[in-house]
């Protein structure tokens, strides 16, 4: 592709996607669905251009939209957020994972006759819960801020709960022995130092805020820290998608510290909060790296034989089936039907997924390449079932279908939920101080 018709591209597409956006609040079908349809048609479809140009970069990229998008999501999440939703996501997580292992196990030796550790690593790579797809979208439905809570969690926690048992495994695989315990161990210390070291950097950072808001062109210097931070807590062999949404999280709650006695004992530790245009540039942010991310996950899908892409349609399929009983498992009844409905259709598959089969096939392991071409049928198929079901739950029957499955389940209008839940929605310009006051 010439250099003029890329540059006209990526103008065309930033316009698109903010037209995306008011469709799917005028129609609710979501704006994720027609990018990745964008990628398929000027990659698979059209072959103008395919993820191999972008090299190395491609990936880079992908993996710098989930920092950014985990950091502007924890931004919006308080303690008390936390403290009722955190364990529902962490156990709807680990009844999603353990509910995959044994289903999909069993589909994939029953169809390509795989052996049983290699059923085991393909069944982990396919339980990943895509954050990268899932948050852009909760964050315009009309849902609790508890579930919103919880599906973050959740897909965040699943990432890291997926990537240690298939690299476990692997292991498993390489040296003919499980070690339950070590895979148990390397979860726990991956998920709470991980977020160790992103609550204590975003302590440290808030401090420093007033000097380096004195530099010029300051406002990319906070993102550029939490790359650090992802970074440094991967290089320690913990999980930076952890770092990076506790970074979020406590620079989001900062005022709390000034709760704590040992910050009036202690002068110089005066940690302050992100003004209102820094998290406003986080949010364009954001947009921009989610519209990018999307059309290239449409570039990455690689379907070359139909046998494969049919296998993923039933693949796809039957997550969705086991979805239900899962979410039925780890919520409350208090939790409305509406909120049950959405939670049982947040099953997108993404980065995570296609980074650990990666590695499966860079691990030379045998059906590597099925497993590849299958797990990117997935993606595909799973992205494409949960934006077509964000919108048929709320203009069709098929909502009826679900709620059928929770008729326990506290009975609420979502437009009345969201009236209770308007906290999220940005306040008119005239309630906001000037932004020489906010900085």
């Amino acid at each position: 592709m010439e250099m003029h018709v890329a540059i006209f591209s990526v103008g065309i597409l930033v316009f698109l996607a903010h037209f995306f956006t008011k469709f799917f609040e005028k129609t609710r079908i979501p704006d994720v669905l027609m990018l990745v349809v964008i990628g398929l048609i000027i990659g698979p479809g059209l072959n103008l251009v395919s993820s191999k140009s972008f090299g190395q970069v491609g990936h880079i990229f992908s993996v710098i939209a989930l920092i950014i998008i985990l950091f502007e999501s924890g931004l919006g999440l308080t303690f008390s957020n936390l403290k009722e939703s955190a364990f529902r996501g962490m156990k709807l997580a680990t009844i999603n994972f353990v509910a995959t292992l044994i289903v999909i196990t069993a589909l994939a030796m029953w169809i390509y006759e795989v052996r049983f550790i290699e059923g085991l690593i393909l069944s982990s790579i396919l339980a990943a819960t895509s954050a990268a797809v899932v948050i852009p979208m909760i964050g315009k439905l009309k849902i609790a801020q508890g579930t919103k809570t919880a599906l973050i969690i959740e897909s965040t926690f699943s990432d890291v709960l997926c990537i240690i048992m298939t690299l476990g495994f692997m292991q498993m695989l390489k040296y003919n022995e499980m070690r339950i315990t070590m895979m148990i161990g390397g979860l726990i210390s991956s998920f709470l130092l991980a977020a160790l070291i992103g609550a204590v950097a975003a302590v440290f950072w808030s401090n420093l805020l007033s000097k380096v808001r004195r530099l010029d062109n300051n406002i990319f210097l906070t993102p550029a820290f939490v790359f650090v931070i992802y970074s440094l807590s991967e290089m320690l062999g913990y999980s930076g998608p952890i770092s990076a949404l506790a970074f979020g999280v406590m620079l989001g709650n900062i005022e709390v510290l000034h709760q704590i006695p040992v910050f009036d004992n202690f002068p110089v530790l005066k940690p302050i909060q992100l003004s209102y245009i820094e998290k406003s540039f986080f949010g364009e942010a954001v947009f921009l790296l989610k519209t990018f991310f999307f059309v290239y996950i449409g570039l990455s899908i690689q379907m070359t034989h139909f046998s494969v892409v049919l296998a993923g349609f039933i693949f796809a399929l039957v997550l969705y089936f086991i979805r239900v009983p899962v979410v039925k498992l780890a919520t409350e009844k208090k939790v409305t039907q509406f909120d049950a409905i959405i939670s049982s259709i947040m099953v997108p598959k993404g980065l995570v997924s296609a980074v650990l089969v990666a590695v499966v096939v860079q691990a030379g392991i045998s059906n590597a390449a099925i497993m590849e071409e299958l797990t990117y049928s997935v993606i595909l198929f799973t992205i494409v079932f949960t934006t077509i079901l964000v919108f048929t739950v709320e203009k069709t029957k098929v909502k009826d279908f679900y709620a059928s499955f929770f008729l326990n389940h506290v009975v609420e209008d979502p437009d009345e939920e969201s009236k209770e839940n308007g906290s999220n929605d940005i306040k008119p310009d005239e309630d906001l101080p000037p932004p020489t006051q906010i900085v």
